[in-house]
């Protein structure tokens, strides 16, 4: 549990409370959604045949007021919000990116495994980052400074930190709606594991708490995808790279558009290494 003392320092101290804020917030979109979830959603199709809610407008809307109201004048990014052009965001130096429900088909399927997600950027880097998950209502959070943390229902306030070895069996999280035919590949090449499938940002989140071991994306996301549970990850001692190793880092082109990822825990397997193989194997590298 994260200990305010005598050395704490006060750049840390401010962190926290506004980690927080950001919780609360975040907890707050969550009611929105369960609230409008209980009036029985509608439900439409965007531009790109994907589905929008009422329930993700709802988040959307509490979002973006307790955010003008929490940091006035920092930009925002949200999935639901217009669309910026590039040439509008590169000047953004610090900036909120929201996902106001991460796994929407698994939301209209009636799962648990959807979440809020608000992350705060700084010149690419998610600085600070949290997902909540509505139907549980378990916050996972994350910032500079202060390190990472999960928060189950009615419980206290946990440090979390992501595992220091694999296990023999390597725990692989891998997404219930979106499977990828590379996934079967690296499974093979990766030996004695578990498959681990979940929808949204969680995926990252049981990397970030120790529950898995490692998450290849083999597949599009977005950034704001993302940005939440790679906060969290990352304070957990974590990491999210591309296939080359390096980080992923956000706002850096005109698309929104993630490449394939990886989210790693522990660093005593070559598991990105593994990864790779499978990509070349498959025909994608």
């Amino acid at each position: 549990m994260f200990q305010v003392n005598e050395t704490t320092s006060f750049g840390a101290m401010a962190t926290l409370q506004h980690l927080k804020k950001l919780e609360e917030l975040a907890a707050r979109a969550g009611k929105a959604i369960l609230e409008d979830k209980a009036r029985t959603s509608s439900v439409q199709l965007k531009a790109d045949e994907s589905p929008l809610t009422s329930a993700d407008l709802a988040s959307h809307t509490t979002i973006m007021a307790g955010l003008e109201q929490l940091d006035p004048g920092v930009p925002v990014l949200s999935e639901e919000a217009k669309a910026l052009p590039f040439e509008t965001r590169q000047t953004w130096s610090k900036y909120y990116l929201v996902d106001p429900l991460d796994g929407t088909k698994e939301f209209i399927k009636g799962k648990k495994d959807y979440t809020v997600n608000i992350a705060l950027i700084e010149n690419g880097v998610p600085v600070a980052g949290v997902v909540y998950v509505p139907e549980l209502g378990d916050t996972y959070s994350g910032a500079d400074g202060v390190g990472a943390f999960k928060i189950a229902q009615g419980k206290e306030r946990v440090q979390i930190q992501v595992n220091a070895q694999c296990p023999p069996a390597v725990r692989v999280v891998g997404s219930a709606s979106h499977a990828s035919p590379v996934m079967g590949v690296f499974l093979e090449l990766v030996g004695a594991h578990k498959l681990m499938e979940f929808g949204s940002s969680l995926k990252i989140c049981q990397v970030s708490d120790g529950t898995a071991d490692f998450y290849p994306r083999f597949g599009p996301t977005s950034e704001w995808d993302t940005a939440a549970g790679h906060a969290v990850v990352l304070h957990a001692g974590g990491k999210v790279v591309t296939i080359d190793g390096a980080p992923l880092l956000y706002n850096q082109k005109d698309s929104l558009l993630n490449p394939y990822f990886y989210v790693i825990g522990p660093s005593d397997r070559d598991l990105l290494g593994l990864a790779r193989e499978a990509l070349v194997k498959s025909g994608e590298l």
